[in-house]
């Protein structure tokens, strides 16, 4: 799966593209909860199969766990549970993507668990539409656009706003808050 992302990378390279596409308008495609969905090839380090993540206590509902990835800890977020859509189910087509995510000059690896992997693909900006106003099942912030694919619509999602490091700590803060405390406590006072 990886190869899919270096492949088009090296064929970038190699072939010399125009402005076009080195301003970052090819796009992985994929599957998440029955939707397409598309990143900037640009913020995507490589496809791994699906494993299961080792699970860590106290975590939110849209966190998978974490994964070895050659020596490193990665997070791995379900995208479907971080949407509101529930958990996501493993099939075989199941991967795993690590994004390269940008937070106050630093950059962090998130693996984010999808249901499929398409294609990569080359969306003009002529071909991307804004956002939509409302009905979107989305939060607005998360979409960066619409691109239009043969006579379908994939959602080009702002993968950092989406996987926004801050907001994710908070939600896992709030997500835990009303789980009890397991540190020791002071014994209570006699007669209580």
């Amino acid at each position: 799966m990886g190869a899919l992302v270096r492949t088009a990378r090296q064929q970038g390279r190699s072939a010399g593209l125009d402005t076009a596409v080195q301003q970052g308008r090819q796009y992985l495609t994929f599957v998440v909860a029955g939707e397409s969905f598309a990143i900037p090839i640009s913020a995507i380090k490589e496809i791994i199969e699906y494993r299961h993540p080792t699970d860590v206590p106290m975590m939110p509902s849209f966190m998978r766990g974490v994964i070895n990835l050659r020596g490193r800890v990665v997070p791995v977020i379900d995208l479907s549970a971080r949407f509101g859509r529930g958990k996501g189910e493993t099939t075989r087509r199941s991967c795993i993507v690590i994004v390269e995510i940008h937070h106050q000059e630093q950059e962090s690896d998130i693996g984010v668990a999808v249901d499929a992997v398409n294609a990569v693909l080359e969306i003009a900006d002529a071909d991307i539409e804004p956002p939509p106003s409302f009905g979107a099942k989305l939060r607005a912030e998360f979409i960066g656009g619409m691109g239009k694919v043969a006579e379908k619509f994939v959602i080009i999602l702002e993968i950092d706003k989406v996987l926004s490091v801050d907001e994710l700590s908070l939600l896992a803060g709030a997500d835990t808050a009303g789980q009890p405390d397991h540190r020791e406590s002071e014994p209570l006072p006699e007669g209580f």
